[in-house]
């Protein structure tokens, strides 16, 4: 049997949820967040992809005539309308802007509504790189530290200050930064620079320690003609950030909070770096879900009709036959 694709991976809550968002019933994710109303981490991952399943019908706006004044309900259609701005800007969408603004409106009433609350700060950080260049002065600010470029550094504080460390939100800055356009545009120099930074801060538990390694998949992305370029993961430098990936995120963040994404990226970080027993473990770990990314970014070409695939298969095959020579064997019972 082969893997199996599903972005709640081990969050079961979360699959229920989605999979009735999809059949147009909002109660379960309703459910879902009030268990979540203050554990932000979970409340942000969880809304995000909740809104990429909501996104192409009107549950939400179902849920919001049903229960006006529940402010999860009114969370979501904040986070169904960025998703679809940023949907409209990846597929330049003559009414990209419209919906921009609709969503940044949306925003600022729900920050007002809930102070405290970082997601409607992510979802301000989100909507920064469709400013590709840089009109709104918010997405100009000066960094702190000079290597880095002009951005949106302001509204990253402003999650900071409620949810330090917040994963989605130092991803979106990543993203802002790659999609900046002309002069302005940040090189992949800065890119690396920025997530090395935040990773040497080693917040642990928190998987913005494989931030470096993402900088890493974007760096493949622009040169996939080098044929050697796997052979970065065994480097010293970068291996080092791999490594502490491992020890002070995956083995120490809650199992919830471990999301398939990081783990395949985690795992083949590992695996690409030779670091077989460890990579094993994030296979082991993983279980029968999968990510498409990074594999369908990484692979070399293999034959098939799904060559990421067929790669993931051979790094798991590989790093859990290694795992089974070099793992002492239980002896037998007194």
């Amino acid at each position: 049997m082969g893997p199996v694709y599903h972005p709640a991976g081990h969050d079961d809550d979360l699959r229920v949820a989605l999979v009735e968002l999809q059949a147009g019933r909002w109660k379960p994710a309703r459910d879902l967040l009030r268990k979540t109303s203050t554990h932000w981490a979970l409340r942000t991952s969880r809304t995000q992809l909740m809104a990429v399943a909501a996104a192409r019908s009107d549950v939400v706006d179902v849920w919001l005539a049903e229960e006006p004044g529940s402010y999860d309900a009114q969370l979501m259609g904040v986070r169904v309308a960025v998703e679809r701005a940023l949907r409209g800007h990846r597929q330049q969408h003559p009414r990209t802007l419209e919906f921009e603004a609709r969503a940044r409106r949306a925003v600022l009433l729900a920050a007002r509504r809930a102070p405290h609350d970082p997601v409607p700060w992510v979802c301000l950080v989100a909507l920064a790189q469709i400013d590709t260049r840089q009109l709104r002065q918010e997405h100009r600010v000066r960094p702190e530290e000079p290597m880095l470029p002009s951005g949106p550094w302001g509204l990253l504080y402003e999650v900071n200050r409620r949810d330090p460390y917040n994963r989605e939100a130092y991803h979106r800055v990543l993203q802002f930064m790659l999609a900046l356009e002309g002069p302005r545009g940040a090189s992949l120099a800065a890119v690396f620079d920025f997530a090395r930074s935040v990773a040497s801060q080693r917040p642990v538990g928190s998987p913005l320690l494989l931030l470096p390694a993402y900088a890493q998949i974007e760096q493949r992305r622009q040169s996939r003609a080098d044929p050697l370029w796997r052979r970065q993961w065994a480097q010293e430098s970068t291996l080092d950030y791999t490594l502490i990936a491992f020890h002070d995120w995956f083995r120490k963040a809650p199992a919830v909070q471990l999301s398939v994404a990081d783990l395949n990226l985690l795992a083949y970080a590992l695996w690409a770096g030779h670091q077989y027993l460890e990579a094993a473990e994030v296979f082991e770990a993983m279980g029968p879900y999968a990510a498409r990314e990074p594999w369908a970014s990484v692979h070399d070409g293999a034959a098939g009709p799904d060559p990421g695939e067929a790669l993931l298969l051979r790094a798991c095959a590989e790093s859990l036959s290694y795992a089974r020579t070099r793992r002492p064997r239980a002896g037998p019972h007194p």
